[in-house]
């Protein structure tokens, strides 16, 4: 079995956007290593200031050394067939499979990183970085940031983790099964290990145990694993992986239940990655508000934190829509309402819709008597049902319970529960806040499956 330790330096962190400027292959075969190759590279493109000072190869350097597309060949055929070793593997990887996928070659071997299995064979230390690494455990690293200097003391970390290996953990990574090597290098395979195979919510945290992102899940494991799969040589992802060390779950009994929960975290924790359910918000509303004349009126408008609201609507039509069936069950003026311009007389008025608010004709306390039924109304127009549906186990059942149109909040019930008590049922759930995306959610899944909308 034959090793191909590698070390890159690159002009940048992530493969899409960066060159390589310099290359280090040690061909190892399990005792020493039997073969090497090492080149400057040009990158194509200038090396900035701080990449300069990092590893001290300059762009007078590069500048007449062989592009990749060149030495393409020769690094493929020192990598195919072996193991691909690297200090945080993936990263290593990303840039040389993207390189030679331009040059034409297809990159598929086995990889080992070696700092997953100096966490696993050799526990205990305070950092996994190979300069700390290296000097704790008195191992030589020469040309620090050089490709060479990295690669050899990497080479000389695998001989010391293939001689400590005494739980064949290394023969177990290569299994073809086995995930481990995708996995981001600050990952322990313990926690994906323990994520079970049914719906719910999972939380990437950092070094830090900060919330980094925000996922939901059909099936939890799967859904993560989902994650490290693919090549996506991008910055974004790149340093996303790079990021992750921890990920707890919360399990749900739905992926409705996991979707809600979703939404709900992504606007609590505000985390970095998540952006899409960042940028949510409640278009328009309906609000009531007092003229200086004392008249109440109901108003459609974009819709503001700030303010109390009676409904929020996805459009603006849905929100005349409501407002109209108002209007005409309670004879409201439909100038104070806003349906009509200020500029036009109010044609309920003319109809005998209209009893004259508008003209003065009749007073505020005696409208404002029709505009508070006409809120009631409102409350009664909006529906109020739970939805009933699986468990996290076979002796309860999930409920998600809906008021006046609002999401009120979720949780379990026993299976013998009585639905139709609603103080019963409100005393079992977790309060959740409502917003429009939540809502469309739960009315489109009960057009799916009306037999689990139970009214209250």
């Amino acid at each position: 079995m034959l090793y191909a330790v590698v070390d890159i330096e690159t002009t940048g962190g992530h493969a899409s956007g960066n060159g390589i400027t310099e290359i280090s292959i040690l061909v190892h075969d399990g005792l020493s290593v039997v073969d090497s190759y090492e080149t400057l590279i040009n990158p194509g493109q200038y090396i900035p200031d701080y990449i300069e000072a990092l590893t001290g190869i300059s762009n007078d350097m590069v500048e007449k050394a062989p592009m990749f597309h060149e030495v393409a060949e020769v690094i493929y055929n020192l990598l195919q067939d072996k193991i691909f070793v690297a200090h945080n593997v993936n990263f290593d990887f990303s840039f040389i499979k993207h390189n030679l996928s331009l040059a034409g070659y297809d990159l598929v071997c086995k990889k080992l990183c070696t700092v997953r299995l100096s966490r696993k064979i050799l526990p205990g230390h305070a950092s996994y970085s190979l300069g700390k690494l290296c000097a704790a455990l008195k191992i030589s690293l020469n040309n620090r940031h050089r490709a060479g200097g990295d690669a050899a003391a990497t080479a000389v970390l695998l001989s010391l983790l293939l001689q400590s290996d005494s739980e064949g953990i290394i023969p177990a990574s290569l299994k073809l099964g086995s995930k481990e090597q995708a996995l981001p290098p600050n990952l322990p395979k313990s926690q994906i290990d323990q994520l079970p195979l049914c719906p719910g919510v999972y939380y990437f945290k950092d070094q830090k145990g900060k919330v980094i992102y925000v996922g939901k899940a059909k099936n939890l494991k799967k859904r993560v694993c989902s994650h490290f799969t693919g090549n996506n040589t991008g910055k974004q992802r790149q340093d996303f992986l790079k990021d992750i060390y921890t990920v707890d779950f919360e399990v749900c009994g739905t992926e409705l239940m996991a979707f809600i929960l979703e939404a709900t975290e992504i606007k609590r924790l505000w985390p970095e990655n998540n952006r899409s359910l960042k940028r949510y918000e409640q278009k328009y509303a309906l609000y009531a508000f007092e003229d200086q004349k004392g008249y109440l009126r109901l108003g459609l408008d974009t819709f503001k934190k700030n303010m109390p609201v009676l409904y929020s609507f996805n459009t603006i039509l849905e929100g005349h829509q409501v407002l109209k069936i108002l209007i005409k069950d309670h004879f409201l003026c439909e100038k104070l309402c806003y349906i009509q311009s200020k500029r036009l007389a109010c044609t309920g008025h003319e109809e005998g819709n209209c009893s004259g608010a508008c003209l003065g004709k009749e007073s505020a306390p005696a409208y404002n008597v029709r505009v508070k039924y006409a809120i009631e109304q409102l409350k009664t127009m909006l529906p109020s049902f739970a939805i009933l549906d699986a468990g996290r186990t076979e002796e309860e059942q999930s409920c998600i319970l809906v008021e006046q149109g609002k999401l009120y909040g979720m949780g379990y019930i026993s299976q013998y529960s009585d639905i139709k008590d609603p103080g019963m049922l409100k005393s079992a759930m977790q309060p959740y806040p409502s917003n429009d995306y939540i809502m469309h959610l739960i009315l489109a899944h009960t057009e799916l499956h009306p037999q689990k909308r139970i009214a209250i």
